[in-house]
């Protein structure tokens, strides 16, 4: 399919969408700038990570590139549009898949949901955008496919199928978002992992006991917080357990 010119494509996608998916080659006519949709994002990106989401705005974008901010204009209508061409760009395509052939769909879905979490994890400035629609950029929809490709044999109907892949996505996003929030408040502490622990489970003991609360002083008195030994140990139970959820159904066909 031919692409089409600056103008109205019919897509309904704003301009800036359309150039991601290939729809435009550039806004407007004349000589080709110096400046590209590309260069804009990866400024942008580059900028979250050294500062925080709340570092970028159009114009301080635009003096990282070295440009009048109207200029970034004619590629990203206003920063929300932005963000969504950043989250992009951050999540980048679903690895290729590590199981072998013949892998069944619960060690592709774990593998998915392990997969994206460690984007999410290396990239903590795309939890802190705002959730404004569902996914319409290329790389979110290549995750998408992903995750329902692992579920293609299950008997599950599409319905079916796309809940699942917000369930697990919602798993993995909020056990991100509370890990980096977590990150965030040590480092302004300047403590390590093990000594704010000790801190917490200290704070517990202080303002429970077995009379006011029993269950709590049950949870401190075993190994919970520190018998486990496995740093993933709460996502990979959580994600067990919606697995374990959705065999049943599955099974069930």
């Amino acid at each position: 399919m031919a692409k089409e010119p600056a103008g109205d494509t019919g897509t309904g996608l704003p301009a800036s969408l359309e150039m991601a998916w290939g729809l435009r080659e550039r806004p407007g006519k004349g000589p080709r700038p110096t400046l590209t949709l590309t260069r804009i994002v990866d400024a942008a990106v580059a900028l979250a990570a050294q500062e925080g989401i709340d570092a970028v705005s159009m114009g301080r974008v635009a003096k990282e590139l070295g440009v009048s901010t109207m200029s970034l204009y004619r590629y990203v209508t206003a920063k929300e549009e932005l963000y969504i061409l950043m989250s992009d760009a951050g999540v980048g395509l679903p690895p290729d898949p590590l199981a072998g052939e013949g892998a069944g769909w619960r060690e592709l879905l774990s593998e998915w949901a392990y997969a994206q979490r460690a984007v999410l994890m290396a990239n903590t400035w795309i939890l802190r955008i705002p959730i404004t629609g569902a996914p319409v950029s290329p790389n979110q929809l290549a995750w998408m496919e992903r995750g329902l490709a692992a579920l293609a044999d299950t008997g599950l109907d599409e319905g079916e199928k796309i809940s699942t892949i917000i369930l697990i996505g919602g798993l993995v996003r909020n056990e991100a978002v509370m890990a980096a929030d977590m990150m965030d408040a040590m480092r302004k502490s300047g403590g390590s992992p093990d000594v704010a622990m000790s801190q917490y489970l200290r704070t517990l003991r202080l303002m429970t006991g077995p009379d006011s609360h029993p269950a709590v002083t049950r949870l401190l008195d075993s190994d919970a917080f520190t018998g486990s030994g496995e740093p993933d140990f709460q996502f990979a139970f959580g994600l067990g357990r919606v697995l374990d959820g959705l065999a049943d159904l599955i099974s069930s066909r």
